[in-house]
């Protein structure tokens, strides 16, 4: 027992040193850029296999992450302990107290893990309610600390929301799967002509509504509960058509609602065929893939969707707090 005590008391003090010295070269840069949501550290030491994200300024800054699993039998008991150990080095090194700092356990998907109700990042696991709003290029955003594994922003997709931001003036904007509206208030703010969110819970659609109304431009935003697959197939259709579209779906999702299990491996080219029957000419897809080592293939692509340009932009949109860090493939498809 006390040889563990002693190896949880080293890890903790590494971990605090590590957040001491990330959080010194961060909060410059997010203070000179206006960042308010940052990832702050992401399993540096392999001992300490957390993700921490800092969220707000000043008195009012939280910390919100995930514990993944670590590679060895333990005892629940001591792994609380142990949980608890890195809660206090956390608080202690970024001098947060202990209620503003939220650390969920995190496990990676699997085909089928989604259960019935979505992937796993999305399922509910308090209903302690702990919000915040946050800026980010300018606009602002509701995020849930506390109740989810995920808390509605992700922060690796920063600069393509600014992109978006920049290029969507008096444009038609479709966001697929669209979670809590992140690139919806990036658009709108942007000035497009018109902005249609799809995502199949009620419960996501409301709170994208909500950062709408938080930034003023609900008015030119349709929040549309569907299931992307068949709202794709409608649309083509229907002869709609737009300037931008927005696709970053989940890696596995599973619903009553929707139509079979959604695999992006598995159904990536149906995916991208369906955006492209709706982009109108000239039109630009911004497409992220976050299941692991994902990569299109360049020659399938142009073979498949001749006179289409196809690149990669992963690097391009990979900001200071993701610096050497895994990054979600990305791509801008032009037609």
């Amino acid at each position: 027992m006390a040889e563990g005590l002693r190896r949880d008391d080293g890890q903790a003090e590494m971990l605090f040193n590590r957040l001491a010295k990330r959080r010194r070269h961060l909060a410059k840069w997010a203070r000179r850029t206006g960042v308010e949501a940052y990832r702050l550290y992401d399993r540096d030491i392999p001992e300490v296999p957390l993700v921490l994200d800092w969220y707000g300024v000043g008195e009012e800054a939280a910390i919100a992450g995930a514990l993944y699993t670590r590679p060895y039998e333990k005892d629940a008991h001591e792994e609380r302990l142990w949980l608890e150990r890195m809660r206090n080095a956390v608080s202690r090194s970024l001098g947060i107290g202990g209620e503003r700092i939220f650390i969920k356990m995190r496990e990676r998907q699997r085909p089928g893990g989604a259960g019935g109700a979505g992937p796993p990042q999305y399922h509910k696991l308090a209903a302690a309610r702990f919000d915040m709003v946050v800026r980010e290029n300018g606009y602002s955003l509701r995020v849930n600390l506390s109740d989810y594994i995920d808390t509605g922003l992700f922060l690796d997709l920063r600069k393509l929301r600014a992109a978006v931001l920049r290029e969507s003036s008096g444009k038609r904007v479709l966001n697929l799967f669209c979670y809590t509206g992140a690139f919806s208030v990036a658009a709108a703010c942007g000035g497009a002509a018109r902005v249609d969110s799809v995502d199949l819970s009620n419960a996501y659609l409301a709170r994208a509504r909500d950062n709408c109304a938080l930034n003023g431009v609900a008015a030119r935003c349709a929040f549309i509960r569907e299931d992307v697959v068949r709202f794709l197939r409608q649309a083509e259709r229907a002869g709609a058509r737009y300037d931008m579209v927005i696709l970053d779906p989940p890696v596995f999702s599973r619903s009553k609602k929707m139509e079979g299990v959604l695999d992006l491996r598995r159904d990536c080219a149906g995916l991208l065929d369906g955006c492209l029957a709706v982009l109108g000419k000239g039109g630009v897809l911004y497409f992220s893939a976050k299941a692991r080592g994902f990569a299109l293939d360049d020659a399938a692509f142009g073979a498949a969707h001749p006179g289409v340009s196809l690149a990669d932009i992963t690097e391009a949109i990979r900001d200071e707090d993701f610096a050497g860090r895994r990054m979600p493939a990305t791509y801008l498809i032009r037609v």
